[in-house]
């Protein structure tokens, strides 16, 4: 229906012949969110650029067979604990539980069949001047081996012209570890444009970040300062400016692929801000965690196509995930990944989007 703040219909379909649903939220000026309930992904996010136009700015697929195909995370809720546990294993009230390992030596995103490959229920959709979607998801205890009964839910919302927020709330019936977050691929210069994000205008609001050892797990000390570093983006400069230089921790990551540790007052702040120099697009990043995952994208190598049928390389997007800090199960100096019964864990992430003025 023109003029619709909201639309919905069938993306895909399931190997068992369960539907996945796709949610449309429209905001102003061609600002639209495209939802799928399969890993409860960002499918596509339409922005307005400086000249008017607009354009898809997430990487993914077209239609539902790329998602089944591959496991890229492309636009995924990750969970039940994004990032990486060392060795797949931690300790909870003395009890110790072993996770699948599946990156490396360690365990991530949740594991083998972790958030992103779970088909969600619409709780409820608002179709009110604030459009959203609600999805729920119920992992029972002992799914990837993670203790406690974990129910889930999700709320994108458009909270403004062109403003996405994301909302989710877990509850558990039995002591456990959450860490969620979304697994967008940003390309502000459209996600078929080509463009490198190398380009791109980046700045954290951060002064500190995790160092990691060549498997990605934090090193066992406290946050470094990004003073005098690659990792310094407290004033905004091109994502590639400093990213081939010769710098263990670039080696380590095979790029930016750290956390960067945020004010840890649980408030809604702004943590990035990124900018495309030809379209004039700029996203900021507003989220309550404690970190937030910079990922240059080193591990697209060109061997799956995305949107448009083109190959994804390294470059051609740039990952900002908010969570709680990768390994904290087992780093008790680190921000507590822990919900016990009667609690609620919450996790609050915006999307605002912008224009450069003229």
């Amino acid at each position: 229906m023109a003029g619709a703040k909201i639309a919905k219909d069938v993306f895909g379909t399931l190997p068992d012949g369960r539907s996945v649903e796709r949610i449309v939220l429209r905001g102003a000026g061609g600002f639209e969110a495209r939802i799928i309930t399969h890993g409860a992904v960002i499918q596509a996010l339409i922005a307005p650029d400086a000249k008017g136009g607009t354009d898809d700015v997430v990487l993914g697929h077209d239609t539902f067979a790329g998602y089944l195909a591959e496991r890229k995370f492309f636009g995924a809720t990750v969970g039940r604990y994004a990032n990486r546990i060392a060795n797949g294993r931690f300790s909870l009230d003395g009890e110790t539980f072993q996770l699948a390992v599946n990156n490396g030596p360690n365990a991530l995103h949740g594991g083998v069949d972790g958030f992103d490959r779970k088909l969600w229920d619409i709780a409820e959709i608002d179709d009110g001047a604030s459009p959203a979607v609600t999805l729920t998801y119920t992992s029972p205890h002992g799914e990837e081996n993670y203790p406690g009964k974990l129910d889930v839910r999700l709320t994108y919302r458009v909270t403004g012209p062109s403003e996405l927020s994301l909302i989710m709330e877990a509850r558990t019936d039995r002591s456990t570890i959450v860490n969620l977050t979304n697994h967008s691929f940003f390309n502000l210069e459209g996600a078929t444009s080509g463009a490198s994000t190398l380009d791109h205008r980046l700045t954290v609001k951060a002064d500190h970040f995790l160092a990691i050892d060549p498997s990605a797990i934090p090193l066992p000390e406290p946050p470094r300062s990004v003073a005098g570093t690659p990792f310094d983006f407290r004033e905004a400069h091109a994502v590639g400016a400093h990213i081939r230089e010769g710098d263990l921790q670039l080696q380590n990551g095979r790029g930016y692929d750290h956390t960067y540790c945020l004010a840890r007052d649980g408030k809604l702040a702004l943590a990035a801000r990124l900018e495309a120099p030809l379209s004039g697009r700029i996203m900021e990043l507003f989220t309550d965690q404690p970190g937030l995952q910079v990922y240059s994208g080193n591990y697209l190598d060109g061997t799956i196509s995305g949107k448009g049928g083109r190959l994804i390389r390294q470059s051609d997007a740039l990952c900002l995930e908010p969570h709680v800090w990768p390994d904290s199960p087992n780093r008790p100096d680190f921000p507590s990944p822990r919900l016990d019964p009667g609690g609620v864990y919450r996790h609050h992430t915006v999307y605002r989007f912008a224009v450069r003025a003229p």
